[in-house]
């Protein structure tokens, strides 16, 4: 029986191989692979099954070994321009696997011209497969300076904007992801949906904050203007109170496709294209400031610099102003959409605000300014930076802050001013504190305009620009002076202005520390002057000066007091 068992065993015939083994390459080794990528491409360039094994296995020996590329790349070129789409996308595909093997194989692919160009030349595809293949390489490739340089240098930068320009769907799709605690820091880009979109995106947004000035100033101006305009709608869409609460859910949920572009990617992006954006809006012209500011009459420009410039205060009321002259403050009182509400006030300057960093006056290279700045850009306001919420109490020297945990000297880190911060303001407000708001000139184009031409007017690199809100019978900020020269400008309401004497002959150098310094002005001189909607008042540097609001003037003008505040700074910063 056991014998009988055995011959049927030798009698058995040899199963023939499949087609599938048949084209399944013997080989591990890359440059076996190579012989065998050469040999089917010479003699049988239409084999798409055993091209695409090789290629299977090839790349599959990226991702265990680091598997030398040198005989590789030279087939490359060859297999990104197959007209078979398998092919082509399995070439991108082991393009990216290199890049990401070493600093070595990433160098050695961005050195080869023809294979780079190759990979960049699928961006023309109409193929969905292939330009997610192609997009999904340049973002593994793009990991190391030298690569980014060589897809800048071969244009790949104008073809992944054109192209993302095509089959972008809208914005209702863009979402926000945590991958943290869901602070600002740990908040990303995603897409619903569209892979597609979202890595081009990425890979846009790399390139462009790779570039120097120069390379920028390559890109194609409509091109340029086209994807900042969706970048800007893009940031507005993800600075949504709506869309940031949603951030938390979309870790559970797995139909968001999730990009690496944080919130500040994204602002670098925006800040990058638009240094060689048109200007919105110019300066205006030097007539309108001088009549707005100083006065109706030709010399009266001149009667100020002779005769209080840096020497005494100095109202203009709006009495004394050209009643058809223009109000160059009229676009700025417009967008604040005032309705007579102070609490829509509120919302409509604070909602939406971002953080402006301080940039040195001097600083020629904007460049420098961003590559200090570029993680924190569009971040929330920052408590004390850009926002302080504080009342005086009267005959005090001390200011109190309304929020207090974010006037603690144990926290280094920046105190984000959130939308629950934004909230409390106007119960800050009910309880008499001043909200005072840094850096008009860059949140407003119309207070831009205005800054812009006062700097040119006194020969001065730039000039600051705040805001102070502040309810009836209270005093905002404790008297104080100032380091540069200032016109309070009153936009809605009164309030009473006490301008003292300065202390010293001396008047304050530029960036004195001036904190903790308190003023004496029990035997000073003094000066009263009551602001209605409208005036204006200079106060020279040096001089402490004090405002609160008082109810039942009179004039029908409201309780409360709005007003801005022109800052020019008056020496160089350093000498």
């Amino acid at each position: 029986m056991e014998k009988k068992k055995n011959r049927r065993i030798k009698r058995k015939r040899k199963e023939k191989p499949s087609a599938r083994e048949l084209h399944r390459p013997r080989y591990s080794d890359a440059n076996a692979i190579f012989a065998l990528l050469l040999a089917s491409l010479c003699s049988r360039p239409n084999s798409v099954i055993f091209i695409n094994k090789c290629l299977f296995k090839l790349r599959r020996s990226l991702l265990i070994s680091q598997t030398s590329l040198t005989s590789t790349l030279a087939l490359l070129p060859t297999l990104l321009r197959s007209t078979r789409v398998e092919i082509v996308c399995l070439a991108a595909d082991i393009i990216g696997a290199a890049s990401l093997v070493s600093f070595d194989a990433n160098e050695e692919i961005a050195s080869d011209s023809e294979t780079v160009k190759g990979l960049i030349s699928l961006l023309h595809s109409r193929k969905r497969k292939v330009l997610l293949s192609a997009c999904n390489a340049i973002l593994d490739f793009s990991t190391t300076t030298f690569a980014r340089r060589q897809l800048l240098k071969f244009s790949a930068l104008n073809k992944l904007m054109f192209v993302f320009l095509q089959i972008f769907d809208g914005l209702e799709c863009v979402c926000l992801w945590s991958e943290g605690d869901g602070s600002f820091c740990s908040l990303k880009i995603g897409i619903k949906e569209d892979k597609l979109s979202l890595v081009f995106l990425t890979a846009t947004v790399v390139l462009i904050n790779a570039c120097e000035a120069e390379q920028l100033q390559g890109i194609p101006q409509s091109l340029s203007e086209a994807f900042l305009g969706i970048l800007k709608q893009i940031r507005v869409r993800v600075n949504d109170q709506e869309v940031i609460k949603g951030a938390g859910k979309w870790n559970e949920e797995g139909h968001l496709c999730k990009s690496s572009i944080t919130v500040s990617n994204l602002a670098e992006c925006i800040f990058r294209l638009s240094i060689n954006a048109p200007q919105l809006t110019g300066s205006l012209s030097f007539e309108v400031v001088q009549r707005g500011l100083f006065g109706a009459s030709d010399t009266s420009f001149k009667d100020f610099i002779s005769n209080y410039w840096e020497v005494s205060p100095f109202l203009l009321a709006r009495t004394m102003r050209d009643p058809d002259m223009h109000d160059m403050f009229g676009a700025f009182v417009e967008s604040l959409s005032w309705k007579g509400s102070v609490p829509s006030l509120l919302s409509s300057i604070l909602q939406g605000l971002l953080a402006c960093f301080p940039i040195a006056s001097d600083e020629q290279n904007i460049l420098n300014f961003l590559n200090e700045a570029k993680d924190r850009l569009g971040c929330p306001m920052v408590y004390q930076q850009d926002i302080r919420v504080v009342k005086t109490e009267r005959q005090s020297t001390k200011e109190m802050h309304y929020f207090r945990y974010f006037n603690s000297g144990c926290i280094k880190e920046p105190q984000y001013f959130t939308y629950h911060e934004i909230l409390k303001c106007g119960q800050a407000y009910n309880e008499g504190y001043t909200v005072a708001l840094r850096g008009l000139e860059f949140r407003y184009q119309s207070i831009s305009a205005i800054a812009d031409t006062l700097a040119l007017m006194f020969g001065q690199p730039s000039v600051g620009a705040n805001l102070y809100l502040t309810p009836p019978n209270s005093q905002g900020l404790a008297c104080h002076f100032d380091d540069h020269c200032v016109f309070v400008c009153q936009i809605f309401g009164s309030k009473q202005w006490t301008v003292y004497s300065p202390p010293s002959q001396l008047l304050p150098r530029l960036y004195d520390n001036l904190l903790g310094s308190v003023v004496d002005c029990t035997k000073a001189g003094r000066r009263e002057f009551f602001l209605r909607e409208g005036d204006i008042l200079y106060i020279p540097r040096g001089f402490p000066h004090k405002a609160y609001t008082e109810s039942g003037v009179g004039d029908g003008s409201p309780e409360f007091s709005l007003h801005l505040t022109l800052s020019i700074e008056v020496e160089p910063p350093f000498e």
